[in-house]
C-alpha cells in the first residue's frame, strides 16, 4: 500500500497508459480522480477499478485542454480528500498530417490539448501543493517521438519535446515547494488504440531490441516509481520506456 491515502489525478485514463496507471495507483491505496473526455469511458474505467482493488477512483469527464476542466479536477480533489499529491498529466491527441500541408487548426489543437492542458494542469495543481507541507509530484507523458522524428508526427512530436523542456524549467519554479516534476517518454505500446492495427504488435516487435513493444503496465510500473517517494530526490528528468527502440531507431514500414 505505498500510495495509502494519497491523492492522485490521471488525465486521459478512459483506457491505456492513463487506465492502467490509475489502476496501479488505487491497488497501491491511492484515491484516484480519473479522468477522460469520453464520459462513458470515464465512468466504465472508475468503476472497474472500484470493483477490483483496496482504493478509490473517482471520474471527472470533461476535455483536459480546457481550464474549466482542469479547475474541476483540483476543486474536486480538494473538496472531497483535502489534498493533492500526484498529478499525471498524460491526456494527449495525435493528429497525423504531412508537413507541407498540415493544417493551421490541427496544429492549435495539439497545442492546446498537448501542451496547453498539461501547462495548465501542472499550474493549477502546483498552487494547491505549494500550500501543503509535503509539496507534491507532477509527470508529464512525453513520447519517444520528442526525441526521434517520425514521418507524418511533426507538431506532434514537438509538442512531446516541449513537455520533457517544461519539466526541466519547472525544477527552478517548484522545488523551492518540495513539488518535484518529470516526464515519461512511451515508445511503442499495446493499447486498444494500437491494436486496431493488426500489424502493429508484429512491426513494433521486429524493430524493438528487447523483441516486443511495451505493455500498458510496463509504462504505469515506470511512472509509479516516478511519482513515488522512493523519486523525490529526482526532478527536471525523462526516462524513455521503449524497449531500447531510439537506441537504433529503425523507423516502422
Amino acid at each position: 500500500m505505498e500510495f495509502k491515502n494519497k491523492v492522485a489525478i490521471v488525465t486521459g485514463a478512459g483506457q491505456g497508459i492513463g487506465f492502467e496507471i490509475c489502476k496501479s495507483l488505487a491497488n497501491k491505496g491511492a484515491r484516484v480522480l480519473l479522468n477522460d473526455i469520453n464520459l462513458p469511458l470515464a465512468e466504465r474505467a472508475a468503476q472497474e477499478i472500484n470493483d477490483h482493488n483496496e482504493g478509490s477512483c473517482l471520474s471527472i469527464a470533461g476535455d483536459s485542454g480546457s481550464l474549466a476542466t482542469i479547475n474541476k479536477l483540483v476543486e474536486t480533489a480538494i473538496e472531497n480528500f483535502g489534498r493533492l499529491d500526484i498529478v499525471v498529466a498524460n491526456a494527449g491527441i495525435t493528429l497525423f498530417g504531412d508537413f507541407l500541408n498540415y493544417r493551421e487548426e490541427s496544429f492549435y489543437e495539439v497545442m492546446r490539448v498537448n501542451l496547453g492542458g498539461s501547462f495548465f494542469l501542472a499550474q493549477t495543481a502546483a498552487r494547491q501543493m505549494k500550500s501543503q507541507p509535503a509539496g507534491g509530484t507532477i509527470l508529464f507523458t512525453s513520447s519517444v517521438t520528442g526525441h526521434q522524428a517520425h514521418k507524418n508526427l511533426a507538431a506532434y512530436g514537438m509538442s512531446k519535446a516541449a513537455l520533457e523542456m517544461l519539466a526541466k524549467n519547472l525544477v527552478i519554479e517548484l522545488s523551492p515547494y518540495q513539488i518535484n516534476v518529470n516526464a515519461i517518454a512511451p515508445g511503442a505500446t499495446l493499447t486498444e488504440r494500437t491494436l486496431q492495427d493488426p500489424e502493429y504488435n508484429k512491426i513494433w516487435s521486429g524493430i524493438t531490441p528487447l523483441g516486443r513493444p511495451a505493455s500498458a503496465k510496463d509504462i504505469a510500473d515506470t511512472a509509479l516509481f516516478l511519482v513515488s517517494d522512493s523519486a523525490k530526490h529526482i526532478t527536471g528528468q525523462t526516462i524513455i520506456v521503449d524497449g531500447g527502440w531510439t537506441s537504433v531507431s529503425p523507423p516502422p514500414d
